[in-house]
């Protein structure tokens, strides 16, 4: 299921959602400049290796600027298909989200969750050796906060049925109680079939979600 787009109207422009897919779409630039070998040191220097925080890594104490790449990692992607993704699913929920909270306290709410959302993924994949990249914890963060804050608002969603596109109005509860079902579901399997996974990082974005949750209420305008 792909979101178009929400009923809620936006009443400020959403400058941190529209920072963050610039940034993003910068540091993509920079990655696609770089050649592969170089790259492959970027992201693993810049991204998240779960046994390098871990006691199943040879030096699990680190100093406090390799904590840095839990930041840097958000603003990674490993393709075209990866980035465009990720930032279309934060221009739909996120500026709903940024309005709720206003911009600033939207900004370290996107941090804090994507965060927690790498936090998860190594609880559940400690002795990975592979980096974890991309938004899509921090998104998930974003659109589990608009799961509280705008239950009752309808997504207009495609469904590709073999190559026809179909597009329904949904509940926003029903299309992120869904959504989040699939990323619970694939994580289960990638756990008993590691090459289930395909590489993506699906208890992330389980955590990501449940963080977006808990922390609304620290965050939204009083």
């Amino acid at each position: 299921m792909i979101p178009i787009k929400d009923t809620v109207p936006n009443r400020t422009f959403p400058v941190a959602t529209w920072s963050i897919i610039a940034l993003c779409g910068l540091v993509f630039y920079i990655e696609a400049s770089l050649p592969d070998d170089l790259l492959e040191e970027f992201i693993y220097y810049f991204g998240v290796v779960p046994a390098e925080y871990t006691r199943h890594h040879r030096t699990p104490v680190l100093p406090l600027i390799d904590y840095l790449s839990f930041v840097t990692t958000l603003f990674l992607h490993g393709g075209w298909l990866h980035i465009l993704g990720n930032m279309w699913f934060l221009k739909v929920f996120g500026s709903k989200v940024e309005d709720a909270m206003g911009h600033e306290r939207f900004f370290f709410f996107y941090i804090i969750s994507g965060i927690l959302a790498s936090i998860a993924f190594i609880y559940f994949s400690p002795r990975s050796s592979m980096p974890i990249i991309g938004a899509s914890g921090a998104i998930a963060g974003v659109m589990g906060a608009y799961y509280v804050l705008f239950p009752k608002a309808k997504i207009l969603t495609v469904i590709p049925i073999f190559i026809f596109p179909w597009f329904v109005e949904l509940p926003a509860f029903f299309f992120l109680a869904w959504w989040f079902l699939i990323q619970v579901f694939a994580g289960s399997v990638a756990q008993v079939l590691p090459a289930g996974g395909q590489g993506i990082a699906w208890w992330a974005h389980v955590g990501g979600f449940i963080s977006g949750i808990l922390l609304v209420p620290f965050f939204r305008k009083k």
